[in-house]
This record gives C-alpha cells, structure tokens and sequence, in this order.
C-alpha cells in the first residue's frame, strides 16, 4: 500500500492530515488493484486529482472519495488513449467554464436518453466549487438526479480520450485538439436564474441533446423528451 508521509505530503501535498493520508492511501490501493496502471502512475494521477478539487472546495470530508472518483475517470481515459482498454463507444465530453450547471444538465439528460451507448464526461475550464442549486431543483423536476455530480476540472487525459468536444460558454479557455468533432453550445449561463429561466436553459440543452445523439447514433430511438 501506498504510504502517504501526513508531515511531508506526497507529489507536493504539504501537510496532510493523518486521516486525508490514510483515505488517499486506501484510494490508491484500490485503484492500482482494479487497473492495469502502475502504482507510481496512480499515485501521481490521484494526487494530482486531489490537488485540483482542493482548489475550490470548503469542505475538505469528501474529498479524497471525489478524487477516487475523478482518478478512476481518468484512468480509464488514458487506458483509452494508450489503447490499453477497448473503447466500445463513443466518448461525448461536455465542458463549460464551473462545470456546475449547463455541462451537468448536458451530462445527465445524455445519459438518459442514450444510456449504455455512449460514454459521457464533463469538466470545467474553472470548476465551481458545487452544481448549482437551481439547476439541481431544475433537473429533478423532470426526474434526473444530480445528487452524485460534482464539478470537475477539464484534464489533459479525459480531453485526449473524447471523440466529441461541446463547449459551452468557456471560449478560449477551452482548448482544442486537432482531430476531434467540436461544437460550442451558446447557452445561457443558468447560475442565479430564476427558476423559469433555468428550466429554459435546461430544454434548449435537451433539444440540443437530442439532436447530437441523433447525429452519432441515427438507429437509436430516442424516448419522449423529458
């Protein structure tokens, strides 16, 4: 098992406390069992997951779960990249600039109507430090959850690993790579709206939605929208 020094830090983690090591240590275990990575590499990748979310959180309790969960992401990403893991479907990756309210809406309404069929990420050029609560509110009004999202930073890995691009609202803050469909989403912002105007943001990204599902899986029957 990797062992985290709580006085030192690790990969330039400075002062860790006994417990944060110890969670990050476990995560790290686990992960280097579930993978074909090696040990040192997930070290590295989790570290620097963790590093990133601690940017913007005020609650430190989660996150070394949320940098499991964000390092098992990008690992299958780079498996992806490095051909080390079949890629059996198409990776979508939305982006906006906090990653806490158009991206997540994108995110989840993608997953709903396509299930299984394509893999779904997100990130954000400068990820907020929650989702927005109205969009929240705006989502389970049509019976999707967003209760296990958390805003995540937009990592060279996951970027690689994406067959789509969409942007929105981020600009030059995006960065783009060669190869891949792009398209940018001139949505909106929803942050602070009113109730009525997030829930039109969230169907104009529903109708998007359905249409770039339409356009990479034209077989597919789509259900109603929600």
């Amino acid at each position: 098992m990797t062992d985290f020094d709580s006085a030192t830090g690790v990969g330039g983690l400075p002062g860790l406390d006994p417990a944060t090591a110890r969670a990050l240590s476990a995560s790290a275990a686990r992960l280097a069992y579930d993978t074909t990575f090696a040990a040192s590499e997930v070290e590295e990748v989790l570290l620097d997951s963790y590093r990133q979310l601690a940017r913007t959180a005020r609650v430190t309790l989660y996150l070394p779960t949320l940098a499991e969960r964000l390092t098992r992401e990008r690992l299958e990403a780079l498996g992806a990249t490095r051909g080390l893991i079949a890629k059996r479907v198409p990776e979508v990756l939305f982006v906006c600039v906090r990653n806490a309210g158009r991206s997540q809406m994108a995110a989840a309404l993608t997953r709903h109507y396509a299930g299984t069929a394509l893999d779904i990420r997100t990130g954000g050029s400068d990820p907020g430090e929650r989702i927005h609560p109205e969009v929240v509110a705006a989502m389970k009004d049509i019976g999707l959850s967003l209760d296990e999202e958390f805003p995540k930073p937009l990592t060279d890995d996951i970027l690689a690993a994406a067959d789509v691009v969409i942007t929105m609202g981020c600009g030059d803050r995006c960065p783009y790579v060669p190869g891949k469909r792009y398209e940018d989403w001139p949505i909106e912002d929803p942050d602070g709206a009113p109730a009525d105007q997030v829930a039109a943001v969230r169907d104009d990204i529903d109708h998007r939605v359905r249409g770039l599902i339409s356009s990479m899986l034209p077989d597919l029957t789509l259900p109603n929208p929600r």
